[in-house]
C-alpha cells in the first residue's frame, strides 16, 4: 500500500518544504501546483511515496504548514519507478495515525447504518443459537461479519495512546450503544421465535454453544487474545478487509447475543455469565490495542497525530 499525499500549505513555506521532501529517499514523485488550492488557499503539493516515508513527510509538513496545513492521504494501488524500484519493492505495510483514526471513526460511529447492522448481527446470532450445529456455525460466523463490533472498541486504546481522549470516549459510547442494540435485537428475535412456537426456551438454554459462550476456558482465552492482537495489528497495517476474522475469534457478538436471549427466556444467571464472557473479550481487546498501538508509537510512528 503506497501513498499519495496531497498537502496544501502557505506559499511562503513551499520552497523550503519542497527541498526537504526531495531529499527523502522514500519520496518517489513530487508535483508542485502553486496557488492551485482555492479552499483552503495555498500551494498544493502532491507526493507519491513509500509507506516508510509517510511519517517523515507528514512531520515535515506539520512544521512547514503550521495551523494552515491541510492534508489528504490515499492509497496507491501500484507504484513504479525504475530508479527507485529496489526501495519500492522493500516497502512495508503500515498505516499512519491519521488513517487509523479516520477509518475507525468512519466505521465505528453509532450511525443508523451501524446500528442496523449491529441489530441484524444480533438477530442472526441468536437464531443460530437455536439451530442445528452446521447452520449454527454458519450463523455465528455470519453474525460476527455483519455486526461492526470491533471498530468502536479499537478506538479506545488508539485514542489513549495518542492522547486523544475524545476519540477514546466516542469509542466507548459507540460500543455501549451498539452492543445494547445487539442485545436488544437478540432478545426480541428469540422472544418472537418463542411466541411463534418455532423454538423452546430449553432449546436455547440447553444448547452446548450457549453454555460455552457463558463461560471461558484457558483455550478460549488463547483464541480470544490471539484474535484481539491480530485485529489491532490489522488496524495498524490498514488491513480492514480481513478484520472480521479477529471478531470471529473473539466470539464477542455471539456472547452478547446470549445475553439478550437469556433475558428473553428469563434466565438471568445465564445472562450475567454471558456478560462476564463478553467483558473478558472487551478487556482483551483494549489491552491488545494498548500493546500494539503503544509499540507502534515507540518503534514506528514516533510523531503525534496531525489531528491532536
Amino acid at each position: 500500500m503506497y501513498r499519495t499525499i496531497s498537502l496544501v500549505i502557505p506559499p511562503a513555506a513551499t520552497d523550503g518544504l519542497v527541498t526537504q521532501l526531495k531529499a527523502l529517499p522514500g519520496v518517489v514523485g513530487l508535483a508542485v501546483h502553486p496557488g492551485a488550492s482555492l479552499k483552503p488557499e495555498g500551494d498544493q503539493l502532491v507526493v507519491e511515496s513509500l509507506n516508510t516515508a509517510a511519517d517523515d513527510i507528514l512531520e515535515l509538513a506539520r512544521t512547514a504548514g503550521g495551523p494552515d496545513l491541510s492534508v489528504t492521504t490515499a492509497e496507491a494501488s501500484s507504484l513504479t519507478d525504475r530508479s527507485a524500484q529496489h526501495l519500492i519493492d522493500a516497502d512495508r505495510d503500515e498505516a499512519v495515525w491519521e488513517e487509523m483514526e479516520a477509518r475507525l471513526l468512519q466505521e465505528g460511529r453509532a450511525t443508523p447504518n451501524f446500528l442496523a447492522l449491529t441489530a441484524f448481527g444480533g438477530a442472526v446470532a441468536v437464531a443460530g443459537l437455536v439451530s442445528d450445529p452446521v447452520p449454527q456455525a454458519i450463523a455465528i460466523v455470519s453474525a460476527s461479519v455483519i455486526a461492526p463490533g470491533f471498530e468502536p472498541l479499537a478506538k479506545v486504546p488508539l485514542g489513549a495512546v495518542l492522547g486523544r481522549w475524545g476519540v477514546a470516549f466516542k469509542g466507548l459510547l459507540s460500543a455501549a450503544v451498539g452492543y445494547a442494540v445487539l442485545i436488544l435485537a437478540a432478545g426480541l428475535t428469540l422472544w418472537a421465535l418463542l411466541a411463534a412456537g418455532a423454538v423452546s426456551a430449553d432449546q436455547f438454554a440447553g444448547n452446548p454453544q450457549v453454555q460455552r459462550l457463558s463461560s471461558i476456558s484457558a483455550v478460549d482465552l488463547v483464541v480470544s487474545a490471539g484474535g484481539a492482537l491480530a485485529g489491532m495489528t490489522m488496524v495498524a497495517a490498514f488491513r480492514h478487509d480481513v478484520l472480521s476474522g479477529a471478531l470471529i475469534a473473539l466470539m464477542l457478538v455471539p456472547a452478547a447475543a446470549v445475553v439478550g436471549g437469556a433475558v428473553a427466556v428469563g434466565q438471568m444467571d445465564l445472562a450475567m455469565a454471558a456478560v462476564q464472557r463478553a467483558g473478558v473479550d472487551v478487556a482483551l481487546m483494549v489491552a491488545a490495542g494498548l500493546l500494539v498501538f503503544g509499540a507502534k508509537r515507540v518503534t514506528t510512528h514516533r510523531r503525534p497525530s496531525l489531528r491532536a
